[in-house]
Formats: C-alpha cells, sequence, structure tokens
C-alpha cells in the first residue's frame, strides 16, 4: 500500500453547484485506522440546505462559547469541501488495537472515498454478520438521531432514570409526522418498542412506503382527528401521549401540536430553515398546555448522558436493523448512485424533485 493516498470528497462549490475536490492523506498514525468508502448516505434534510444555500452556518457565525448564532462571517462560507454523516468503510490498514484489515466499519466522516479515522476520538461500529453492510449507513448517526428521539420521550416520563429505550412506550399512543427517513427509522422504534403507532405524511407514496413496512399511515390531517378520535382518556383528555415531529414545516409541527392529549409533548426532529410562521402557538400549545421538546443528536436528555451516549444508541439501531433490516432494504433505500455521478445526480435532484427516500453513494 502505498504511504500516501489521494482522497477524493464530494462538497458544494457554490449555490446549487456540487463539486469533487481533491487532497492528499498520510499513512496512518499509531492508533489510528485507515478505511476505504464502500457507501455513504446522503443525509436530503440537513445537506440539501447546503445546496440551496438555506443552512444558518452559511450566513451566520456559530458562537461555540455562548452557543448562539451570531450575524457577519459565515462559520461555513463556499466552498463546502465536506458533507454527509453516514458513512461505511472497509478497513484497509489498522495501527488501532480491536479493528482488523479488513472488517467492515460504520462511521461518520463524509462523502469521501477513504478516510484516516482514530477510535479514541471517533465513533467506530463493526458491522455484525447478517446484517447487510449497506444499512450501516444508519448506524453512526441517522439511526441514533431516531433512537435519542425516543429516548427523549422516555426522560419525559422517567426523568434521568431511564433503564431501557422505549420504556415509557409500551401501549401508549404515538404519531410519528413524516415518513422521511428520520420518521420511518423513528415510527420503527416506536413500534418494535410496543407503543400504538401512526404515521403522518402527506405524499401518497411515502405513505405506501411505510404502509410496506408494516406501518399504518395517513395524511396529517387525518392523523390528528384519528388520534382525538380514536384515543380517548377519559372526560375531555384525548390524543396522542407522544408525538415525533420530523418535517421541515412549521404547518406540520402546528398539526403534531393538534394531535396531542392535554400536557402532552411534541418530541421535534426537524430542521426548520425558514422560521416557523406555520405553528400558532397561542391555540392548542396554548391552551392544552402542551410541550415542545428538540431532541437532537448532538445532546441526549439532561441527566442522561453518563449511561446514553452515542454508542449506546447504534447499538439500539443495530438491534432495529436485525429486526426490521430486510424491509428497510428494500423499501427505504430508494436509489443507489455511483458517487462518480453524484454531482449530477444531485442537480437534478433538485432540479426535477423525483420521489426518494434513502439515497445511498457506492464506491464500489
Amino acid at each position: 500500500m502505498p504511504e500516501y493516498r489521494t482522497i477524493r470528497s464530494l462538497g458544494i462549490e457554490a449555490p446549487g453547484k456540487p463539486y469533487f475536490f481533491s487532497y492528499e492523506e498520510g499513512p496512518p498514525a499509531e492508533g489510528q485506522v485507515r478505511l476505504e468508502a464502500v457507501y455513504s448516505g446522503f443525509s436530503a434534510g440537513t445537506e440539501l440546505t447546503f445546496l440551496k444555500d438555506t443552512n444558518p452556518y452559511l450566513h451566520s457565525r456559530w458562537d461555540n462559547e455562548r452557543c448562539v448564532f451570531v450575524d457577519g462571517e459565515p462559520s461555513a462560507p463556499f466552498p463546502v469541501p465536506f458533507l454527509g454523516y453516514m458513512e461505511v468503510g472497509r478497513i484497509t490498514e489498522s495501527r488501532a488495537g480491536g479493528f482488523v484489515t479488513g472488517e467492515v466499519i460504520a462511521a461518520s466522516y463524509g462523502h469521501k472515498s477513504g478516510h484516516t479515522a482514530d477510535p479514541f476520538h471517533e465513533l467506530l461500529v463493526g458491522m455484525p454478520d447478517g446484517v447487510d453492510p449497506m444499512l450501516g449507513i444508519f448506524v453512526a448517526q441517522m439511526g441514533p438521531i431516531a433512537a435519542n428521539g425516543i429516548l427523549h420521550a422516555d426522560a419525559e416520563t422517567f426523568g434521568p432514570d431511564v433503564r431501557r429505550l422505549g420504556e415509557s412506550l409500551p401501549g401508549r399512543p404515538v404519531v410519528v409526522f413524516g415518513c422521511g427517513t428520520v420518521g420511518l427509522l423513528t415510527a420503527l422504534f416506536a413500534q418494535m418498542l410496543g407503543a400504538e403507532i401512526v404515521v403522518a405524511e402527506p405524499s401518497r407514496w411515502r405513505r405506501e412506503k411505510a404502509e410496506s413496512l408494516g406501518l399504518t399511515a395517513m395524511s396529517e390531517a387525518q392523523a390528528w382527528q384519528h388520534a382525538k378520535s380514536r384515543w380517548h382518556h377519559g372526560g375531555q383528555d384525548r390524543g396522542a401521549d407522544f408525538v415525533f415531529q420530523t418535517r421541515a414545516r412549521s404547518e406540520s409541527l402546528q398539526d403534531a401540536l393538534r394531535a396531542l392529549r392535554p400536557q402532552g409533548t411534541v418530541i421535534d426532529l426537524a430542521f426548520y430553515q425558514g422560521g416557523a410562521d406555520g405553528a400558532r402557538l397561542g391555540e392548542e400549545f396554548h391552551h392544552n398546555g402542551l410541550s415542545l421538546r428538540c431532541a437532537q443528536i448532538g445532546r441526549v436528555p439532561r441527566g442522561l448522558g453518563h449511561r446514553w451516549d452515542r454508542r449506546r444508541l447504534s447499538a439500539e439501531t443495530l438491534a432495529l436493523l436485525e429486526r426490521y433490516g430486510e424491509a428497510i432494504r428494500r423499501e427505504m433505500i430508494t436509489h443507489i448512485v455511483p458517487v462518480d455521478e453524484a454531482p449530477s445526480f444531485l442537480s437534478h435532484l433538485v432540479a426535477d424533485r423525483p420521489e426518494f427516500l434513502q439515497i445511498v453513494f457506492s464506491f464500489e
């Protein structure tokens, strides 16, 4: 193996212009492993915001000390050389204990042809036998995002005393808004963990995908009306205990609030880039005493960080894939694109807006 290699990375050169750039990478140091890319998943909800020039990092600076955005110099000006966080790689050289050459690893390092990883600082998860390696795109990031949403529901019920994922859900009525990748993974987690679950999605095509996964799907208006008519807890107490909101539309958030029983909670996993004018907080949110909890993968619920880290959420994801992997591979991965065709495919995605769920770039 040569000491140095050329790494090619998919990024965004300017608004609407995906591109590849290259750089030279040295050999792995002691304690590191060298990965060769196999698959990389495209996270449309986040990555298209860079292509469309709507991501807040493009227009303001993230102040890491105060945890606020500051107008002025952007944190991520164009060109944006690195995108992506849903990768599967194969170890071609290991200088780290516990990692062997040839092992297939789920990680989060971007749409790059290769990566030198430090297991001390990065999450590297070995893919078990019997699970399709392509499903590894969900293991390091996207599955943990969905699992963390479930964990936030648990923390609403049990505080810092959550012992197992989903212990708040058995027998409880739940709605998931959105049948994208995060929504469907969240819904499958909730179903596996014993919730009475329906999913809400305006796209008929995506509803059909959800139904093929064994989920009950309906439109957003039908979902909140279903919650209020079917889930009656006595008196005027009607609706879902929890709603997981995964659509980047404030109108969806408004319907999610309408689906809740009084004092219920929306667990919000959506990324709103254009404000939230459609969420009318003077209506159901105010009159029913509702809660809105943001659940993002950068933070597990307060008080749980010592027991629930990204690795544990990845392990929960592997359990989900062992149960539903065949159906997820069949129904959710809708496009496998050779990585050389990625720039033209992304341009097609924005211009023509085809139906899709999970896109995978293949390096093989």
